[in-house]
């Protein structure tokens, strides 16, 4: 699991009909001492019916089988999705 922001759509013509509903967004991972800077590269998840979009901060399960679950969707080819949509995050007392 990490947290990274949504920086962008992603449109298909066509997907595998385990992804027929499923909103495909480009996440890029937040740094945890700096939650303003993101890091890494950009990735693909599903968003897991949370409603996320550009700007949000998300939480995302990179493991098939637990995405697997978070969409209820036991034959989708998806290895990373969008738990939850993220409102604060402390460390070390800082907000």
């Amino acid at each position: 699991m990490f947290i990274a922001k949504v920086i962008g759509n992603v449109w298909a013509t066509r997907k595998h009909p385990g992804l027929k509903n499923a909103t495909m967004l480009l996440v890029k991972a937040v740094d945890p001492l700096d939650g303003d800077k993101l890091v890494g590269e950009a990735t693909l998840a599903l968003d897991g019916n949370q409603g996320a979009g550009v700007g949000d901060t998300v939480l995302i399960v990179d493991e098939g089988g637990s995405a697997r679950k978070i969409l209820r969707s036991p034959k989708a080819p998806v290895r990373t999705v969008i738990a939850g949509i993220v409102d604060k995050v402390y460390i070390t007392g800082k907000e």
